[in-house]
């Protein structure tokens, strides 16, 4: 398929096989006939870790692991979804501006969110489509990596129904759009996953700041990766069980350090606000710890984040210093790669783990034995981990060259050290979501 090239580059050939399989089963499935392959990628943050929410800036990069989903316009409204994978039962639902959903965690509403999103914003009618999603290894996004294959799923949806219904599929109002419909499935996320799915360049990262600008925009730049280097994703295949508690003590440690700056800078909202001001300066007005309960009696609201109680104590000055010294480092790491030096970016993801082990508190010792094992391979530039932390992934900047040995090494060091097994995935920067091609069958 020559058509590939396109999309993968020098990894078409190994794409060939897995589109090939997906459209004879398409074609088993739902008879000859035009065939629309549609594509979205996964993702894996480069650096800027728990700035999102704090309107700070992050740096993702598609990967050229994605989901496919295709597909061929009906003549009704209904949208029947089958999934290569045999555990995932067959999806059928009309388009309406009311779609109801089905049970919490089924696989179908990540295409429900969207369909239901694009007839309310169209106010009209949409065509329906018979759908197969091919998401599975060894090229697909691997679920439950941290590798955002849910988001993946709700873009190639949302492309395939849009571009069926000759209606916009690409840009920045299509990316938030996205977002918007993955909240369907109950998870209020934020923009990142969507944008990069949809807006990432080959052989980049992008850039993104995630403060929106006063017409809702936000601003973007696309930044070129070294061509002599692989991003090396490992999961550690851990889940602690207490992050989410543990993840909004974080949100509103930086919650409570903006309203304790703000008598002295009244204008800021997010910590953001504050990046132009020297650290020491904002430091010296920082609690080192405080309870919640004596935040709220002293006025301070932290929202109306769950698990909250009065006797919570936030390290309020260590969390607020990760947020603003992880914003100073994708601004560093991105004036870096456009410099193409490699060794002061990989010393900026060491950094960042630092940063994110030792003030916001968010490792495990399970990505502690990865990310020590990764340094010590020659031709590796940085490691650190990626994703809330307390499990996870981590992402190392690897010389080409030196891709076995990583893989090799930190194998072996994680089975000897914690009895588990390493899942590594050796990506490129890919392109956005979008149209293949049209296949027949």
């Amino acid at each position: 398929m020559q058509v590939l090239e396109g999309t993968y580059g020098s990894g078409a050939a190994k794409q060939t096989v897995r589109y090939e399989l997906a459209l004879r089963r398409f074609c088993d499935l739902y008879g000859n006939g035009p065939v629309f392959v549609f594509r979205a990628p996964g993702r894996v943050n480069l650096i800027g870790e728990h700035t999102d929410y704090n309107h700070g800036y992050v740096l993702p990069v598609a990967l050229d692991r994605d989901a496919l989903l295709l597909a061929r316009p009906r003549d009704d409204d209904e949208v029947v979804m089958r999934n290569v994978e045999a555990q995932y039962p067959p999806v059928a639902f009309a388009i309406s501006p009311e779609v109801p959903p089905a049970p919490r965690g089924d696989w179908g509403n990540y295409a429900r969110g969207p369909a239901q999103l694009l007839r309310r914003q169209t106010g009209r009618p949409l065509r329906g489509i018979d759908a197969l999603v091919a998401g599975v290894q060894p090229f697909g996004v691997p679920r439950g990596a941290g590798l955002s294959s849910s988001s993946a799923l709700t873009v190639a949806a949302a492309v395939a129904l849009a571009y069926l219904n000759d209606l916009p599929s690409a840009g920045m109002e299509f990316a938030l759009a996205c977002s918007e419909a993955e909240w369907y499935v109950g998870t209020r996320g934020g923009i990142m996953d969507h944008c990069i799915a949809l807006l990432a360049q080959r052989d980049h990262a992008m850039y993104l700041d995630c403060r929106p600008g006063s017409d809702g925009s936000y601003r973007t730049e696309h930044v070129p990766l070294p061509a002599d280097y692989r991003l090396l994703v490992v999961n550690s295949g851990v889940r602690h069980e207490n992050a989410r508690g543990q993840y909004n003590h974080r949100v509103a440690a930086c919650r409570a350090g903006v309203a304790l700056l703000r008598g002295k800078y009244p204008a800021a909202t997010h910590l953001r606000d504050l990046q132009s001001v020297p650290w020491d300066e904002l430091s010296s007005a920082l609690p080192d710890e405080v309870t919640t309960g004596e935040l709220w009696e002293s006025g301070v609201d932290l929202g109306d984040l769950p698990g909250l109680t009065a006797d919570v104590r936030l390290k309020v000055r260590s969390r607020c210093r990760h947020v603003w010294t992880e914003n100073e480092r994708v601004l560093a790491a991105m004036d870096a790669l456009h410099a193409c030096d490699v060794s002061r970016v990989g010393r900026l993801l060491d950094e960042a783990h630092a940063s994110a082990r030792d003030d916001y508190e968010v490792s495990c010792p399970e990505l502690e034995c990865l990310v020590t094992a990764a340094k010590e391979v020659d031709g590796v530039a940085g490691a650190r981990l990626t994703g809330a932390g307390w499990g996870g992934c981590i992402v190392a900047l690897v010389h080409a060259d030196a891709v076995s040995a990583f893989e090799e090494h930190l194998s072996g060091c994680y089975r000897t050290q914690t009895g588990r097994e390493a899942a590594i995935f050796a990506c490129r920067a890919g392109p956005g979501a979008g149209l293949v091609d049209m296949f027949e069958c």
